[in-house]
């Protein structure tokens, strides 16, 4: 059962969108909070069409809709919280080829027998939970050659070294209202990021730290493997 005092929980009902918005896809994948830095779907493949994509954190379904709809490939995309999987189904739930669950990310990778050619993950699940059981999962739930990519907050972006241990860290989060409260993130650096992923048995391809425009410091982080 979601708990209701959760900051995510708090988070979707702060952005509920606007009743009677017209539900148009977006022009591309978005992997960091400011639209058009960085890459776009290009980093999961040239032909995604009739391919089975995963999403994990899917918010409100703006990426997954976006996959489905203007590139045909078959989306799942999941949130934990049920809230926000009704907003992405109020606007996009006849998006052809596009399924969208309220589920916990680690239970659905556990229980699913489905095998997918890509995974993905924007500012959703990967941090969240333990890196280490999370991304064994989705190894196991990849195609051979598959492609897992993610964008996490970047370690640096407050100044603050990355993660050290096996321990999260409690990492300030601000809702749209200016409040602010605690979220466990576990926050690795790139050398650490790689080795984590090489524990899964995914191997690195790409590495790129997404700036703040106008400003030279990194806020998010966007890592691209393949499962051995």
């Amino acid at each position: 059962m979601i708990n209701k005092c959760s900051p995510w929980y708090a988070y979707a009902l702060q952005t509920r969108p606007v009743s009677g918005e017209p539900s148009t896809l977006t022009a591309r994948l978005e992997w960091g909070t400011y639209p058009g830095i960085g890459p776009g779907a290009e980093v999961l493949g040239r032909a995604l069409r009739g391919r089975r994509i995963l999403e994990l954190g899917c918010g409100q379904g703006q990426n997954a809709a976006y996959l489905a709809g203007s590139h045909r490939a078959l989306v799942t995309a999941i949130d934990l919280i049920d809230l926000q999987i009704q907003y992405a189904r109020d606007r996009y739930g006849d998006v052809p080829g596009l399924t969208l669950l309220a589920c916990d990310a680690l239970r659905y990778l556990r229980q699913t027998s489905t095998t997918f050619d890509i995974v993905y993950s924007v500012f959703g699940v990967v941090g969240l939970a333990e890196p280490g059981q999370l991304l064994a999962c989705v190894a196991r739930r990849l195609r051979p050659h598959g492609i897992v990519a993610f964008s996490v907050p970047h370690p640096r972006r407050t100044g603050v070294a990355a993660s050290d241990g096996p321990q999260p860290r409690h990492s300030m989060f601000r809702l749209p209202d200016g409040r602010c409260r605690s979220v466990p993130r576990w926050e690795l650096d790139i050398p650490g990021w790689r080795r984590v992923l090489a524990q899964a048995g995914l191997r690195v391809t790409s590495v790129t730290e997404l700036e703040h425009p106008g400003r030279s410091h990194p806020t998010a982080l966007m890592i691209v493997a393949r499962r051995i």
